[in-house]
């Protein structure tokens, strides 16, 4: 469990550069109000928290032994991860409406629409918040499936703030910085699930090796 977490919050940290570029526009103009940036940065957690528990509700699903889920897990990861360095193709798992949603709450500047926009902005197709996902599907567990992705949600905190500080223009777009990112989710996240499922590191193995979908080791 504590392995995937901490996998959950680096996974965060090492995306985002990503984040910047797809949400940093975003970032900036929320923070133009008093208190709009911490209302989206809510709203956004908000988001990853429901989609985390699904994630989970998928993990805990899966027939067959407890390593199912980890290794469903671990190729997603792998294809998600893939397709953030554009080796492979990416899923755009785009809601219709959402986008519409958006651009209408960004004209208001009340706490609530910020916090709506940030939730809206959740749902929004990203390959980084995709790979993330992998790691609920093999927690196989709701609660620690939406503290998993609140976790990754925090994790993505301190960059776009500083960009919204204006710090954050030294980032460069292109294909190599991207493959490094994805490169450095998908260590992070085989780690996370290797350590969670007693593939590495035998101190971590649940008692007989015999834990459950939904219960804590």
């Amino acid at each position: 469990m504590t392995s995937l977490l901490l996998g959950a919050l680096l996974a965060g940290l090492i995306g985002s550069p990503h984040c910047i570029a797809m949400c940093g526009g975003f970032a900036a103009a929320c923070s133009r109000t008093h208190g709009g940036a911490i209302a989206w940065h809510l709203g956004r957690l908000t988001t990853y928290a429901g989609l985390g528990s699904v994630a989970a509700l998928l993990g805990r699903a899966l027939p067959g032994p407890p390593w199912v889920s980890a290794a469903v897990s671990a190729v997603l990861l792998v294809w998600f991860a893939g397709a953030l360095a554009g080796l492979l193709p990416e899923p755009r798992l785009a809601i219709p409406g959402v986008g519409g949603t958006m651009t209408r709450l960004l004209s208001r500047d009340a706490p609530a629409s910020r916090y709506l926009f940030g939730m809206a902005n959740g749902l929004l197709p990203c390959g980084l918040v995709y790979a993330a996902l992998a790691l609920p599907v093999a927690l196989g567990n709701v609660p620690l499936g939406a503290l998993a992705m609140v976790l990754f949600g925090l994790g993505t905190v301190p960059a776009l703030a500083m960009l919204a500080a204006g710090l954050g223009r030294a980032l460069r777009h292109g294909l190599w910085p991207r493959r490094l990112l994805a490169a450095g989710m998908l260590i992070v996240g085989l780690w996370s699930i290797a350590m969670r499922e007693g593939w590495i590191g035998s101190g971590m193995r649940a008692t007989g090796g015999a834990h459950q979908h939904g219960a804590m080791p």
